[in-house]
């Protein structure tokens, strides 16, 4: 079976409406992007321009949603806008919002979905990044189960088990959907999020959506939606899919198999994405152990100039064309700079985290500059962010995606991982220039 191909919107699309919590009001604009460039949130009510990549290294602690931090900057209430994204098989997107919270509409993720239908679906040519589940994991907090199970291979088999049996009105549902067969926007997107009538009191009394009432958003009391009617017999059930599909976005990739879910919530589908993102790491980094790499210290050594103690690549595991490649680097007590940085407390520099990088960086260019007589040289550094210390012993993933590469300019988009932990993440730009023979 052929790997299916990566996607983006044809053409930009624009929303304007209301946050949910706080009742701003936020113009978010989808925007094609490309290949490997992932899922983007844009904050352009700022003096500067603000990116948030969505994935769980920047997920905040916050009750009843998901929400975006990077610093001081954040992006609330994401999920019902990754649903529609990664529930309309969009892999790669740009997403500008003019307000701290995006827009909520019906409190549904249809209105996306809607608008990329508009937008119209472009395929890329690169291939989906998939994970396939092979071994069963279980994520339990208090009541909420998630078991995850391998399963079909083309789809995501989503069977999720509701149970208010303390509220008539809505009771036990039990909703089955297959991400990426069946139909996202009819069967799932038109799915409100929901509270029960005290808890919509309680909400408004400490101000938070205050400007809503329960035609705008689905209240459910003890006969049923106060001034509204449900969409579907189900819809409970079924929005909680919807929430499911947003979160599991956070995994930058395509799940394959079978999920059971049992009273879940955004706090529980955290959890598994971490445990997934987890399971991924422990596997590069077994393979990067007993494997064989597609580059060795002499290919390596035969692709960069640097040598001792400047060389930061030891070998590359990984190379998608000239898309991504991911690389490795073990430090060692013995590396020069832990001498003075620091006696007695050894931490990587920084500096030699980002150098690491750029190296990486320099090899997957160089794929696409092989035949072109250019060399790329390091130009500028953005959006660099230290999110953990390293030390001796430690052994840093290094991942490097081209974002693009121009006649004179090649940017990459870089992180250095310890297992699933982020350490360090930056964008990075080269000037190609011609080579000059030796």
């Amino acid at each position: 079976m052929s790997q299916a191909k990566q996607k983006t919107i044809d053409q930009p699309v624009e929303l304007t409406g209301l946050g949910l919590f706080s009742g701003q009001t936020c113009r978010l604009k989808f925007l094609p992007a490309e290949a490997d460039s992932g899922i983007t949130f844009i904050r352009t009510d700022l003096p500067s321009p603000a990116r948030i990549t969505a994935d769980m290294s920047h997920v905040g602690k916050r009750a009843r949603r998901t929400s975006l931090l990077n610093g001081s900057v954040f992006v609330e209430t994401v999920e019902h806008v990754l649903s529609a994204v990664a529930g309309m098989g969009i892999d790669n997107i740009d997403i500008e919002v003019s307000a701290p919270e995006t827009p909520s509409f019906d409190g549904s993720a249809g209105p996306f979905a809607e608008a990329i239908q508009e937008a119209g679906i472009r395929e890329l040519d690169a291939d989906q990044q998939v994970l396939v589940i092979d071994e069963p994991m279980t994520v339990s907090q208090d009541d909420a189960t998630l078991a995850v199970l391998p399963g079909p291979t083309d789809c995501l088999d989503i069977v999720y088990d509701l149970d208010y049996s303390q509220t008539p009105s809505i009771g036990r549902q039990v909703v089955a959907f297959r991400l990426d067969s069946d139909d996202f926007a009819t069967q799932i997107a038109p799915a409100r999020t929901f509270s029960l009538a005290s808890e919509a009191a309680e909400m408004q009394a400490r101000g938070i959506g205050a400007h809503l009432t329960p035609k705008d958003v689905l209240v459910v009391g003890p006969d049923g939606p106060i001034d509204n009617a449900f969409r579907f017999p189900d819809e409970c059930a079924r929005h909680k899919i919807c929430d499911l599909v947003g979160d599991l976005a956070l995994l930058g990739r395509r799940l394959r198999g079978r999920i059971v879910a049992h009273r879940t919530g955004h706090e529980s589908n955290h959890a598994l994405v971490r445990k997934l993102l987890k399971s991924i790491s422990e596997k590069q980094r077994a393979a990067s152990v007993t494997g064989e790499p597609v580059m060795d210290i002499r290919q390596v050594m035969r692709l960069l100039p640097h040598r001792y103690p400047f060389l930061m690549v030891d070998r590359v595991i990984e190379l998608d064309g000239d898309r991504k490649a991911v690389g490795l680097k073990n430090v060692s007590i013995n590396e020069p700079y832990f001498q003075g940085h620091y006696p007695g407390q050894p931490i990587m520099p920084g500096v030699m985290i980002l150098e690491a990088l750029a190296q990486l960086s320099g090899i997957l260019l160089s794929r696409r500059l092989e035949h072109t007589g250019k060399v790329a040289v390091l130009l500028s550094m953005d959006r660099v962010k230290m999110r953990r210390p390293v030390r001796p012993g430690d052994q840093l993933i290094l991942e490097a995606v081209r974002l693009h590469v121009r006649s004179r300019t090649g940017h990459c988009r870089c992180r250095a991982l310890i297992g699933p932990n982020v350490a360090a993440e930056a964008e990075i730009k080269f000037m190609l220039v011609d080579s000059e023979p030796i």
